[in-house]
């Protein structure tokens, strides 16, 4: 990786560290939010899953718009939309206003999630590829962990302001969004998308400081169509597509990010040890993080995937288990064990889901492939932070936690069966794959 390259990287990724802060943020503001405007379960439902809606709407149109415009203009509109949303959620004075800049800033997310892994996969040397693409994950779990250290200082130092504390924990997310609109001016395009256009002149002149294979030989044949996905070719990557980042939300991870302090004090932790232990769990995802950035160009995806989601369903069931104790839960053993999830979620489930969905579409229409494949993450982590507060009422967090455990088990059974290896190759070469086995 050259100077180039890392600089790129570190300014895109922001768009990831921007999407982690604003997810996780709602951690530690959620009690103070619903005790300043005394919100119902519903409320408190809808107060997490409006930022997912807007997600939503973000990820409908910018596969379309970054394969019409490009991925640099479409990056920069998501970091105008972080900067407005940071801002507004700090001066809102009623539920309503707070709403609505939740899902400004979800949109906001909604596009990075899209364009930020695409923009890293169609820049980055095959031989790193997974590397490269996992950085991004690993700036959302930063994104996560800059959020707790923020919730947690805030509340440590100046409790005396407990009534306004949410607003200073989301302006805190303007910083970030503020180096991303400057750093989003000087990246250069997708060379993958220039050559798509025809500005083949400027394709040399980014490869040559990139240090990318000459990608004239790799223009695609055609402007490709989405039913294309449906076709024998792509249809087992389109299943994939779809399934992984499902599976990833229905895993049960971001109701530990959105409810972490929430299931800890019902457990019998203080308020204080539960954001003790928030912050912890950013921590440790960071670390967890850096293992599948280790690994996954050398181990490859497919192994990394089959042994986390294993592991993943282990860890639930056994954290499901603890709560059975009633009032004799064993703190120490509760908090092992959700460690123990995030650790194999933080090398496999979240991080492979991206770099999977960068992969394996074509060329021709991946930005508007990979929309459909995190509209449906994004779709499910609305149902997820919606429904999650009525199900922990409801069943409590013993089945809660089974229930996510036996979706990492068909997670394990469909990365079995049907995942690929594609660490090493060349994203043309992935495409070529496809439709050598449909020939077959």
């Amino acid at each position: 990786m050259n100077r180039f390259f890392i600089l790129i990287l570190c300014i895109v990724s922001l768009g990831g560290l921007l999407f982690g802060f604003d997810m996780a943020v709602i951690a530690g503001a959620l009690p103070l939010v619903k005790q300043f405007f005394g919100l119902t379960p519903n409320q408190e439902g809808i107060f997490v899953s409006s930022a997912l809606i807007g997600c939503i709407v973000g990820v409908l149109f910018t596969g379309s718009f970054s394969d019409k415009y490009g991925r640099k203009p479409v990056l920069t509109v998501a970091s105008i939309l972080f900067l407005i949303s940071a801002i507004g959620c700090g001066v809102s004075s009623t539920y309503l206003m707070l709403i609505i800049f939740r899902s400004i800033g979800g949109i906001g997310v909604g596009i990075a999630s899209i364009v930020v892994p695409l923009y890293i996969a169609e820049i980055s040397p095959s031989q790193f590829r997974g590397r490269a693409v996992t950085t991004y994950q690993l700036a959302i779990t930063f994104g996560i962990l800059i959020a707790y250290v923020s919730n947690y200082l805030l509340i440590q130092y100046l409790p005396s302001q407990n009534q306004g504390l949410w607003r200073v924990m989301f302006l805190v997310g303007a910083i970030p969004a503020i180096l991303l609109s400057i750093g989003a001016y000087f990246v250069p395009e997708s060379p993958r998308w220039l050559l798509k256009v025809g500005r083949t002149d400027d394709v040399t002149k980014i490869n040559t400081k990139l240090n990318l294979p000459d990608l004239h030989e790799s223009v695609p044949e055609s402007k490709g169509n989405l039913r294309d996905l449906f076709s024998p070719i792509y249809r087992k990557a389109f299943l994939l597509g779809i399934l992984l980042p499902l599976f990833s939300q229905l895993s049960g991870i971001n109701a530990i990010v959105y409810y972490g302090p929430t299931i800890l004090l019902d457990s019998g932790i203080s308020m204080s040890n539960s954001y003790h232990a928030q912050l912890f769990f950013g921590l440790a995802n960071v670390l967890f993080t850096c293992f599948a950035i280790w690994k996954v160009d050398s181990w490859g995806r497919r192994p990394l995937y089959i042994f986390g989601t294993l592991g993943a369903t282990l860890s639930l069931i056994v954290t499901g288990y603890l709560f059975t104790q009633n009032q004799e839960i064993n703190n120490t053993a509760l908090i092992i064990s959700i460690l123990s999830f995030m650790f194999f979620f933080a090398f496999s489930i979240g991080p492979l889901k991206f770099v999977v969905a960068s992969e394996i579409f074509p060329n021709s229409i991946r930005a508007r492939a990979m929309g459909i494949s995190i509209l449906v993450m994004w779709i499910s982590d609305a149902i997820i932070g919606q429904l999650t507060p009525m199900i922990l009422d409801s069943w409590g967090a013993r089945y809660t936690f089974w229930l996510f455990a036996f979706f990492c088990a068909i997670a394990f059974i469909t990365v079995l069966i049907f995942l690929p290896e594609t660490k090493g190759r060349p994203l043309e070469e992935i495409e070529k794959y496809w439709k050598d086995k449909a020939s077959k």
